[in-house]
């Protein structure tokens, strides 16, 4: 998840942007048009945009580079689409940012966009002439800072329930929808060798954002972390661990590794995300399904967050932009959206797209469902949001280890994100 790790590889997804905060470039640099049109002579040739991202790992790469060189064409202009390792991108952006080299065409983790934004070095997209309608109003947040859009994503991901088909299906349960639900067939669930339920509940961004279903579900506030509906969230978590339904080590497993153990058969259903379908496609005789994640009472709508990447326009010149905005354009067609779905299991920012995945694959009819009312995590505490997660985080690391009350945990956790 961004937060998180790169969604859609084996690597850790949603968390991305908060461990890079300001980093998740992409560099589409829509180039220069040539050392002649610098200095007034005709030009050479097309722009030639260079892109840059974090998608080193497949299928993601490919699909943005085909995506990439198609609007290139369409729009009369080439690309260079180049992917930076993520640990090694924020340093180049912060580079290129304090040099004035920033790429024509720039990817962003979406809670870092308000980073990048905050400084002056991004075009806002209505200006840029980028069509922005139709588009999820949770989508558009999560690309704005101070109430202008300055990020759009092609397609965005979040986590849902997973469940082991046939464990439910021999012990007579359904997904489960509310908490109460969950604690129960958890604990049905459980036998010596299979925990009922598991979670990443790491310190390393993935905690935080698995987690949050539970904490926004209920009504908690990321500025009030101590408050009565937080505390209640964090019950219910360290409730599963303390009853023996969930294990010890979640404090210790990333999303990767919840998915693995959910793979060997140790825990009949997980929280994860859509970019674990290769791997589970994969293993033999596994049969499962995906649910929306369970709320605290029956109709709740379950609030999770936004995961995904968003792609900015940065100041450069004006045929820059208007060449960056028109490939930008390009990759957000419902088209286009479409097929990043496909490949990578994202969920389209435009309404009708997303719907027809939703129709085209069931496995995603749940992660759609649930865009709806996702939050973005920068929405209402913006470029405090990296503080809070690690707050939220060492909350919940005290309270599943027993090292202290959920509500003792949080009083902490409240405190440190205000000192952050």
């Amino acid at each position: 998840m961004n937060a998180a790790r790169n969604i859609g590889s084996p690597s850790r997804s949603p968390r991305r942007g908060l461990a890079l905060t300001m980093a998740a470039g992409v560099a589409l640099t829509a180039g220069a048009c040539s050392s002649g049109a610098a200095t007034g002579s005709a030009p050479a040739g097309p722009l030639t945009l260079t892109a840059t991202d974090y998608y080193t790992s497949e299928p993601m790469h490919s699909a943005v580079g085909s995506i990439l060189t198609s609007c290139a064409a369409s729009t009369g202009v080439k690309v260079t689409h180049v992917s930076v390792a993520n640990p090694q991108l924020m340093p180049k952006v912060l580079q290129q940012l304090s040099s004035h080299t920033l790429p024509d065409l720039l990817m962003l983790d979406n809670p870092s966009l308000q980073q990048i934004a905050q400084t002056g070095a991004l075009v806002p997209l209505d200006t840029a002439g980028v069509d922005l309608s139709g588009v999820y109003p949770s989508i558009l947040s999560a690309g704005s800072y101070q109430g202008k859009v300055y990020g759009l994503a092609p397609g965005v991901n979040s986590i849902a329930l997973f469940y082991n088909k046939d464990v439910l299906s021999a012990a007579g349960i359904k997904p489960p929808t509310t908490w109460a639900e969950l604690t129960a067939d958890a604990a049905k669930l459980t036998t010596p060798k299979r925990y009922g339920f598991a979670m990443s509940a790491d310190n390393d961004g993935e905690g935080a954002w698995q987690y949050l279903p539970f904490f926004w579900s209920n009504g908690g506030d990321l500025q009030h972390l101590d408050a009565a509906p937080s505390v209640q969230s964090l019950q219910l978590v360290s409730g599963l661990v303390k009853s023996g339904s969930m294990s010890k080590s979640v404090v210790t497993w990333a999303q990767s590794d919840v998915n693995d153990q959910f793979i060997a058969g140790k825990a009949a259903m997980m929280i994860n995300g859509p970019w674990q379908f290769p791997t589970l496609d994969a293993a033999k005789g596994l049969h499962y399904g995906v649910a929306p994640i369970p709320v605290p009472t029956a109709g709740a709508a379950v609030k999770v967050p936004l995961g995904g990447e968003v792609w900015t326009v940065p100041v450069t010149s004006s045929a820059k932009e208007k060449a960056a905005a028109k490939v930008l354009a390009c990759m957000n067609t419902g088209a286009n959206q479409v097929a990043l779905a496909k490949a990578a299991g994202y969920v389209p920012s435009l309404q009708s797209a997303a719907a027809q995945v939703a129709k085209d694959t069931p496995a995603l009819a749940p992660f759609v469902t649930e865009v709806s009312t996702a939050l973005s995590r920068t929405a209402v505490v913006g470029t405090k949001y990296p503080a809070i997660a690690t707050a939220l985080e060492t909350a919940m690391q005290s309270a599943l280890t027993g090292a202290a009350s959920p509500q003792a945990a949080l009083t902490t956790a409240q405190s440190a994100a205000t000192k952050g």
